[in-house]
């Protein structure tokens, strides 16, 4: 038994004490058998929640309308959640009624797929009743019970299904996939915000080209922004090499494979309600990787992209022609080698200018500064304040005279 079930073993041991049932299950009992690591565990119980409040001093409701607080032990937080049945999901997401249940069988009964419908006692023991360890045997994704009741109780699903597909490795069973084919128009009713954790976490999984090829084989892509009639492009995408680009990496060449300008780039990602931060990252990234197909390297274009862009543009480059990304060791050289590697560490900075040349702020500020850093990473000045000084005080005096 992995550590982190070992740790939680006493909260299993004080709820069995107290007359109710408690077992470990969901993702962290999915990745035990296979063999993955697991940070964390989930907890099912027959004690309702009320109850596990007697049972442990310290819990705070997180979730307590569906039957699910947060137990803190010996400093650890543990999700604990009532057994519970689940009935009409009129919004394609959440259930219209928990009702609180003391089955065990009948709580792994509502759950997405039977490799997630494990439980595991404390022992170790495992309780099974939907052959979810023949699933993970035969790495197939296959629905409890009938796959188009699952999907419409919550349509998240498909996606968590083609997700597992990129994170594992697994493929989708039959009936399964079928089911994905006739109802991704579902999705139309999903956040979002909850397609998107869905989409990056198979953007990074080692199986992403085949859980791309499975959104344009059963038209899921056609309800995610944006992409709607862009089945073409992610051909492109996937026929293009993967498996080690970044989360960034691979936004940005699906973007470009989309053939979109800055603007729609910007109002794509937008779209996709990526955080800020990262959407700069992916078009900074693109406007380098766009470079990087007519030109090649200079040492200034190095220093203006900054070492993990221009890494990053370069296995772009490479992926984008199917062909294995590989470390460039000479143009990290050139970036090892330049005098400096970013503005900070110019050695003067722009209040020197004002004083030097007593003059009030404005856009000529930025102006000098880039002329510096211009000269400074072609080797035409050196770093050093006193000489960037005199150099600019012999090209005023020149200006002057001319």
């Amino acid at each position: 038994m992995l550590p982190p079930f070992k740790k939680a073993i006493p909260l299993l041991e004080r709820i069995e004490n107290s007359g109710y049932e408690a077992y470990f299950v969901g993702g962290s009992v999915r990745d035990s058998l296979l063999g993955r690591e697991i940070s964390d565990v989930d907890i099912a119980t027959s004690a309702l929640p009320e109850e596990l409040k007697t049972i442990f001093p310290q819990t705070a409701d997180i979730g307590i309308e569906h039957g699910t607080i947060l137990v803190i032990y010996k400093g650890i937080p543990y999700e604990i959640t009532t057994f519970r049945a689940e009935s009409e999901y009129s919004d394609f997401r959440r259930p219209d009624k928990v009702e609180f249940i003391r089955s065990l069988t009948e709580d792994l009964k509502r759950r997405d797929f039977t490799m997630n419908a494990i439980a595991m006692d404390r022992a170790g023991g495992l309780i099974d009743p939907f052959n979810g360890q023949e699933a993970i045997r035969t790495k197939q994704i296959v629905t409890v019970g009938e796959a188009a009741e699952r999907f419409g109780e919550d349509a998240l699903r498909m996606m968590r299904a083609v997700r597992f597909v990129s994170q594992l490795g697994f493929t989708i069973e039959t009936n399964t996939l079928s089911a994905l084919s006739t109802m991704p128009h579902l999705l139309e009713k999903i956040a979002v915000e909850r397609k998107l954790a869905e989409f990056e976490k198979l953007l990074e999984g080692p199986s992403r080209t085949e859980a791309l090829s499975i959104l344009v084989q059963t038209s899921l892509y056609k309800f995610l922004p944006g992409l709607k009639g862009s089945g073409t492009s992610l051909h492109r995408m996937i026929h293009c090499s993967l498996s080690t680009l970044s989360r960034v990496e691979m936004w940005t060449l699906l973007v470009y494979q989309l053939h979109l300008n800055e603007q729609e780039s910007g109002r794509f990602l937008r779209d996709w309600k990526l955080p800020v931060k990262q959407i700069k990252e992916v078009l900074k990234t693109l406007h380098w990787f766009r470079f990087r197909l007519h030109n090649q390297w200079t040492a200034m274009d190095v220093y203006r992209a900054g070492k993990e862009v221009m890494l990053s543009a370069e296995k772009l480059i490479q992926s984008s022609l199917g062909i294995e990304p590989v470390l460039n060791a000479d143009l990290v050289k050139l970036f090892e080698c330049l005098p400096i590697k970013n503005r900070t560490e110019l050695d003067m900075t722009g209040t020197d200018l004002l004083s030097w040349f007593n003059r009030k702020p404005g856009p000529w500020v930025k102006d000098y500064l880039q002329l510096i850093e211009e000269k400074v990473i072609k080797g035409e000045l050196v770093n050093e304040r006193a000489n960037i000084r005199e150099w600019l005080v012999n090209c005023n005096r020149k200006l002057e005279k001319d």
